[in-house]
C-alpha cells in the first residue's frame, strides 16, 4: 500500500497550498487582531488564543498576492514553527487532503532560487495542483525570533 501525505490545504488567491497536518494545531476564524508597532508589513499583529498571545502573519502579503480582500472565508491556521506558535491568515482553509507520495513531484527548478525556496513539492490530486510549502522556510529564522519577541512584548504590555 502506497504511503499518503496528510496535508492541510489552504487557498491564497486562486492557488491551493498545503502544509503537513502535524504542523497545524488548529484553524480558527479571524478574530480581532491587535496591531504591533514597527512590525514588518506582512505581520498583522497578535491575537489572544485562549490565553496565549500568538503573532499573526498574513500569508497573502508574504506571498505577494496583489489583491487582498477580507471575507468571511478567511481563516487563521495556527501552526507550530520552530517551537513557536504562529497564526497564518489565508483566504480559506480547506479540508485535510491525502495525497499518495507517488503523486508528489519535486519542485520545479524555478522554485529553488531565492525567495521561492519554501516550495517543497507539487502534489497532484484529481486534476488539481497543490503547492506544498515549508513554513519554516517561509518564516526565516530572524523573523521567527522577532515574532516571538512581538508576542512577549504584547504579553508584558497586557499584564
Amino acid at each position: 500500500m502506497a504511503r499518503e501525505l496528510h496535508i492541510v490545504g489552504f487557498r491564497i488567491g486562486r492557488e491551493t497550498f498545503g502544509v503537513p497536518i502535524a504542523m497545524v494545531h488548529e484553524i480558527v476564524r479571524v478574530p480581532e487582531i491587535t496591531a504591533v508597532p514597527e512590525a514588518p508589513d506582512y505581520v498583522e499583529g497578535v491575537i489572544n488564543l485562549r490565553g496565549k498571545i500568538v503573532p499573526v502573519v498574513d500569508l497573502r502579503k508574504r506571498f505577494g498576492e496583489a489583491e487582498i480582500s477580507s471575507t468571511r472565508k478567511n481563516r487563521i491556521l495556527v501552526a507550530e514553527v520552530e517551537h513557536k506558535m504562529v497564526g497564518l491568515i489565508v483566504d480559506a482553509a480547506s479540508e485535510v487532503i491525502k495525497i499518495p507520495e507517488g503523486d508528489v513531484e519535486p519542485p520545479p527548478n524555478v522554485f529553488e532560487e531565492g525567495e521561492l525556496n519554501y516550495v517543497t513539492g507539487v502534489g497532484k490530486l484529481s486534476g488539481r495542483l497543490i503547492i506544498l510549502v515549508d513554513l519554516t522556510r517561509i518564516l526565516q529564522k530572524g523573523e521567527l525570533r522577532r515574532l516571538g519577541e512581538v508576542a512577549q512584548s504584547q504579553l508584558a504590555a497586557s499584564a
